[in-house]
C-alpha cells in the first residue's frame, strides 16, 4: 500500500497546528487590597450563624462584626461572642478580605467558641456575598464561616 505525499504533509500541519496553540492564560494576580465603599460588606451588621459548614453558633451573646471608616482606612468592629473585637479592614473587587491586627482582649470561659471566632476572622482569604449571607473562605477554599445581614 502507498501513503500518497499530501497525506502526509496534511499530518504533519495538523500536528504542528496542535503544538501551536496558545498557552493558558496566567491565574489573575491580586491586586493589593484597598477598601471600596461600594463593597456590600461595608456597612451592615453581620451576624454569625456557622463556623465552618455546620456548626451552628451556640454563643449566649451572638458574634458579630460591622467594616465601617476609621483612622485612615477600613476598620472592622464587632463580638466574638464574649469579648469586642477590632482590627483593620481590606477588601478589593475579587472578593478577597484581609482582616490584620485583631484585637480581641482576655479568653472567656462563658464562650467556648469566641476563640474560633477570631481564628476563622484572621484566616479569612476571600468571601461570597448571597443575598443576606456572607461566607468566608480560607486560602485553600475551604468555607471557614457563614454570617447574617442584621
Amino acid at each position: 500500500m502507498m501513503i500518497r505525499p499530501w497525506w502526509i504533509g496534511a499530518l504533519a500541519i495538523s500536528l504542528l497546528a496542535g503544538c501551536g496553540s496558545t498557552p493558558p492564560a496566567p491565574e489573575r494576580e491580586v491586586a493589593a487590597p484597598t477598601a471600596s465603599g461600594d463593597s456590600p460588606v461595608i456597612g451592615p451588621r453581620w451576624q454569625l450563624i456557622l463556623l465552618g459548614t455546620d456548626e451552628r453558633w451556640e454563643g449566649a451573646e451572638p458574634a458579630w462584626f460591622e467594616a465601617e471608616s476609621g483612622r485612615g482606612g477600613w476598620r472592622l468592629m464587632g463580638s466574638d461572642g464574649c469579648r469586642r473585637l477590632e482590627a483593620n479592614l481590606a477588601l478589593d473587587d475579587g472578593n478577597r478580605i484581609v482582616i490584620e491586627g485583631l484585637d480581641s482582649g482576655p479568653d472567656c470561659a462563658g464562650a467556648p467558641q469566641a476563640p474560633r471566632v477570631a481564628e476563622m476572622m484572621q484566616a479569612a482569604h476571600r468571601y461570597l456575598i448571597d443575598h443576606d449571607r456572607l461566607v468566608f473562605f480560607g486560602r485553600d477554599s475551604r468555607v471557614l464561616g457563614g454570617f447574617r445581614r442584621r
